[in-house]
């Protein structure tokens, strides 16, 4: 279900995404071509193959074929190659800037040594922002699934190795109990790192609250169990912490059943920062702009709505001044465009999500 009427408006629309993971926007093309080059993989190496392989049965089982892809990155070629056509991918859609997650240690532990990661993923960022304009900054995050060893690794990938354009350190995959990596969110933000776990996905409200007290959290990926909560709720506006929400995402794995059960509008309407995102898109079939179009739909927004859900990211972003400057002028510059290209006039319309406080 989508609001086709936006899609032409949409896909011109400049856009800033926060959500989205390395590994998981490689396009079938590029996942088929891995295999390829390590053909012991259980990965298929015909596109058309790979789609039905990113089919998942549930949120444990999208980790499992997360990680078979994973296993496809063996060198740091596998890592340019991939980190290049994700970039490229998402200025195909017009995202002008993105905070793309990246999970060093799955690499490291199979055989790449941090300063070849490290050197791979910049190179490509340097060359694809010169091919296409968008700009990119990194996110290292601790994969729950790997536990606190993962959770030491990662912290000194990112404070021992990480790069000038690494703004923030995360926390993803199965949510494991999130006080534990207190010390290690603690060492990332006296670093300059922003705090940005996911919480509040595939379990409860709960995840939301040790987040935010134990972690540190300055936005939630997912967190739309926060709904189940009302003095989460009230915490999240009061505070206004983002939430980056993923609906496609929440289908796939199972977290939500039906699109029209997902959360996104209630908790817009209470007032929560809320962006759109796009998690793992490949895997689920889908791509920020098509993200763009189901919100249109849950949230009754018109163009003025989806201009507003943009630049909400903008704001919520970790973009340097100039970037969030220059984009929110390119989003405001095309609602006029179309505007001049329609009616001659203003875009009417509702406004959609409220304005997250630059932080």
């Amino acid at each position: 279900m989508t609001h086709t009427a936006y899609e032409h408006f949409i896909g011109g629309l400049p856009k800033a995404e926060l959500h989205v993971h390395h590994v998981g926007s490689a396009r079938p093309q590029t996942v088929a071509q891995l295999a390829t080059r390590h053909p012991d993989s259980p990965v298929p190496q015909d596109p058309e193959a790979v789609r039905e392989f990113f089919t998942f049965t549930d949120f444990g089982h999208f980790i499992e074929v997360y990680l078979a892809v994973v296993d496809l990155l063996r060198t740091p070629e596998d890592i340019r190659l991939l980190t290049y056509e994700v970039i490229d991918g998402l200025a195909a859609q017009r995202v002008r800037y993105a905070e793309l997650t990246m999970t060093p240690y799955t690499s490291v532990v199979r055989g790449i040594p941090i300063e070849a990661y490290t050197e791979a993923i910049e190179d490509a960022r340097v060359a694809a922002e010169r091919d296409t304009g968008t700009v990119v900054q990194w996110i290292y995050d601790i994969p729950g699934e790997s536990g606190l060893a993962a959770a030491d690794a990662t912290i000194g990938y990112a404070v021992d190795h990480g790069p000038a354009s690494l703004v923030g350190f995360g926390l993803g995959g199965p949510e494991v109990p999130r006080p534990q990596f207190a010390p290690h969110f603690a060492r990332a933000r006296a670093a300059g790192l922003r705090s940005v776990p996911h919480a509040g996905e595939s379990t409860d409200a709960q995840s939301v609250w040790d987040a935010l007290d134990h972690l540190g959290a300055e936005r939630i990926g997912h967190g739309i169990r926060a709904i189940d909560d009302p003095r989460l709720v009230d915490r999240l506006v009061a505070q206004r912490i983002p939430l980056e929400v993923c609906p496609t995402s929440n289908l796939a794995t199972r977290v939500v059943e039906r699109i029209e059960d997902h959360p996104l509008r209630a908790l817009r309407d209470a007032g929560v920062v809320v962006t759109v995102n796009s998690d793992d898109p490949p895997m689920f079939g889908t791509t920020l702009n098509r993200e763009y179009a189901i919100a249109a739909d849950l949230l009754d927004l018109d163009e003025a709505g989806l201009a507003a859900l943009a630049i909400a990211a903008v704001d919520a972003s970790f973009a340097p001044e100039e970037v969030t400057v220059r984009l929110r002028g390119e989003i405001a510059a095309y609602v006029q465009e179309v505007t001049d290209a329609t009616t001659g006039g203003p875009v009417s319309g509702t406004g959609g999500p409220p304005r997250a406080d630059r932080h």
